[in-house]
């Protein structure tokens, strides 16, 4: 990477972010954002038809959030490290798109030496973990309890959030392209998982351990 610059795909909806990232990345010279995205779809488009050595993608997009993206570019680009870039501490999103195949986790309130770093890093083939990150996953490789959210898939803590916030089932169908039945079976797994009684005890829960913003 030492002769070229790495090649960065932006993908937040919010264009105050994106210009924030820039500007962040711009302090160096071996680094250049050549593509911007507000949506999955847009940041799909742009990696077919341009090369990158790295994207930054949010987790809260529209339609398809930041982990269904990141496994799209994974079988799109295998070789493009996708760095995941979210207002959401590591303990809620970080091990998921980890497992998922990210090359890193970064939270939005990142220094730029922090941000430049990580780019760098998984630019180069490495990964990007904090020291808080490592010890998390060694705790897990070694068996140590998860959090009761940690056991939900995805789309289930998807609709944790959603239901924790006062979203009716039916709303939350729509949002999600499912049907209210299918949206009724979460809830009952959500609650069978993380052993709660109903909503009121789900938005508590979300509350005190930081899973809404």
């Amino acid at each position: 990477m030492a002769d070229k610059k790495i090649r960065v795909l932006l993908v937040d909806d919010h264009a105050v972010v994106r210009n924030g990232i820039r500007l962040m990345l711009g302090t160096v010279d071996d680094i250049e954002v050549t593509g911007e995205a507000e949506n999955a779809q847009d940041a799909l488009r742009l990696v077919r038809e341009q090369d990158f050595d790295v994207a930054l993608v949010d987790i809260a997009l529209p339609g398809k959030n930041g982990l269904e993206l990141l496994k799209l570019l994974r079988n799109e680009k295998p070789k493009l490290a996708v760095l995941i870039l979210s207002m959401y501490a590591e303990d809620i999103y970080a091990v998921r798109a980890l497992k998922h195949g990210a090359a890193g986790y970064l939270t939005k309130n990142s220094q730029v030496a922090t941000m430049v770093a990580a780019v760098r890093k998984v630019a180069a083939g490495g990964k990007h973990v904090s020291p808080a990150l490592m010890e998390k996953l060694a705790g897990m490789l070694s068996g140590g309890n998860m959090a009761p959210h940690e056991t939900l898939s995805d789309r289930e803590l998807e609709v944790l959030r959603l239901l924790a916030v006062g979203e009716s089932l039916v709303h939350i169908a729509e949002t999600l392209h499912l049907s209210p039945s299918t949206v009724t079976t979460y809830r009952a797994r959500i609650l069978d998982k993380t052993g709660m009684k109903g909503n009121a005890q789900l938005t508590r829960y979300a509350m005190e351990n930081g899973l809404l913003m």
